[in-house]
């Protein structure tokens, strides 16, 4: 950072207490401020709810929201076909051993099952809901986001503008206290 080949200093994958442990070791030795941590963070994962979204606001480090699509889960894909039947598999489905990693796991397809379901009753895609609860949620300042196409690029970003109304939100909590966090 002092020599400017490095503008800011992020951390990936941090718990409350490292991120905190960061920024006073930081302060206290005159060292780069945490700027922003890299985390998960999607309707199927959201443990940074559980206390490390206090830390990070309080501390004023932002976050980038990785997989908010929880690596396809998120925009339907999977619905119908599983990780097993598809001719055009995404990475989820491709390797056994991103089947049985966070993402793929059983109960939080399940979970975005019915997530992707309440994004159709409610007139919106998957992908929509998904980032629109990203885009428009206090504690995100950007999303990490990867496409395999411009029409997948194209729905990411019209998604931008959508606006989720209270009782979406509502509904969308629901199914989070039944299906707590399944892609921790």
């Amino acid at each position: 950072v002092k020599a400017g080949k490095v503008r800011y200093v992020g951390l990936s994958n941090e718990s409350p207490y490292g991120v905190a442990e960061f920024v006073a070791q930081a302060e206290a030795h005159g060292l780069p401020r945490v700027a922003t941590v890299q985390n998960p963070y999607a309707l199927t994962s959201r443990a940074l709810d559980n206390g490390l979204d206090e830390v990070m606001h309080r501390l004023q480090v932002s976050l980038l929201a990785y997989s908010p699509l929880a690596f396809g889960a998120l925009t339907g894909k999977y619905d119908e076909v599983g990780l097993h039947g598809s001719a055009r598999p995404g990475r989820l489905a491709m390797f056994e051993t991103m089947k049985r990693q966070r993402w793929g796991r059983p109960e939080a397809l399940e979970a975005a099952k019915l997530y992707n379901a309440l994004a159709r009753k409610h007139g919106l895609t998957p992908t929509q809901l998904a980032l629109a609860f990203c885009y428009t949620n206090w504690r995100v300042a950007s999303t990490i986001i990867g496409v395999t196409s411009t029409a997948q690029l194209d729905e990411n970003l019209a998604a931008w503008g959508t606006t989720l109304s209270p009782e979406l939100l509502a509904e969308i909590d629901a199914i989070r206290w039944k299906h707590r966090d399944p892609a921790q």
